[in-house]
């Protein structure tokens, strides 16, 4: 792993700390050797995914709801990491209200501790208030092309609320805070069922079911590995230039989805066929970041090739059945 620039003080908040991206941002903190405290509602989140490091001195684990912060005591932090929020498709339209309230006054919660303790927070956005992009790849300039009224929207607008009121504490409030915008991550530790398109091809080829493809599989989307990407978290609230800034955190490689089904079926040794699904509604056509801001101020950009990520999700996926 490269060398950090290391935070100066130890005291870390990470909302949605047990979740995919979460519990893999928890590992990295705790190693550098930070006093982390986790909270989460488990919604998504699962305790198997924190429970190597419940046995860690400097790892602390709070069962809380983002929207009710207030109502737990929680310990005096320095940074703050907003990560709460269900992420996938099925996740987030099987908990709308929870999604909503998560990004909009969970983000506000956690706004007003930043202010009132003086500490450093990041909001982790999503490549999704871009929707179905007009511009590609996108830009952190891009202003989106989003549906409000629609099945996507509890996840995306809200997203988009809490970047808007992160703006408004950053300017009204002199808040030090800077928004990620996370395009599609995948690796250990995601959920099965959660409905991403890797964590669907993977089980579905280990199971001998055929591959789901969604649309006529030429929509295309980029992948990044788990591990890279909380390199990129870190680096966006510890490297100093990024107060008041936006960052996509992604990898700019494009693959159609009928490339990345023939490509799991193979690494997967997979006889399955690939069989084709109406597309749903306000699915994106393309995705894929503009990292090059990224790559400027946080010398950061994703390293792990899709093949070799794809092989260490599988392994993961093997072991759990």
């Amino acid at each position: 792993m490269e060398k950090y620039i290391i935070l100066l003080v130890e005291n870390v908040l990470v909302a949605g700390g047990a979740g995919f991206i979460g519990s893999h941002l928890c590992d990295l903190l705790v190693k550098s050797g930070h006093e982390v405290t986790c909270i989460d509602n488990l919604i998504t989140g699962s305790d198997s995914n924190i429970k190597h490091l419940q046995k860690k001195n400097n790892f602390k684990f709070v069962r809380a709801d983002v929207t009710q912060i207030s109502d737990y005591k929680l310990p005096a932090t320095d940074y703050i990491f907003h990560l709460a929020s269900p992420a996938s498709p099925v996740d987030y339209q099987n908990h709308p209200e929870e999604t909503a309230l998560a990004n909009s006054l969970g983000t506000l919660n956690l706004l007003k501790l930043a202010a009132k303790n003086n500490v450093k927070f990041l909001f982790a956005s999503t490549s999704e208030i871009y929707g179905d992009p007009l511009e590609h790849p996108q830009k952190e300039t891009y202003w989106g092309n989003v549906n409000s009224f629609g099945p996507r929207s509890c996840y995306d607008e809200s997203k988009r609320f809490g970047e808007a009121i992160t703006y408004v504490y950053i300017n009204k409030y002199k808040v030090d805070a800077r928004i990620i915008r996370i395009f599609n991550t995948y690796g250990p530790r995601m959920q099965k069922d959660d409905g991403r398109v890797v964590s669907n091809f993977i089980n579905q080829a280990l199971k001998g079911k055929s591959l789901t493809v969604y649309g006529d599989g030429s929509q295309t989307r980029s992948f990044c590995y788990v591990a890279d990407l909380v390199e990129g978290i870190y680096k966006a609230i510890s490297n100093d230039g990024t107060k008041d800034e936006i960052f996509n955190l992604g990898n700019p490689e494009e693959y159609s989805m009928k490339e990345l089904a023939q490509k799991i079926r193979q690494l997967t040794d997979s006889k399955s066929e690939i069989i084709y699904k109406p597309l749903p509604k306000d699915d994106p056509r393309k995705r894929r970041p503009d990292t090059t801001k990224a790559k400027k101020i946080l010398g950061w950009e994703s390293k792990t090739s899709l093949d070799e990520g794809l092989k260490k999700t599988v392994v993961y996926y093997k072991r759990l059945r």
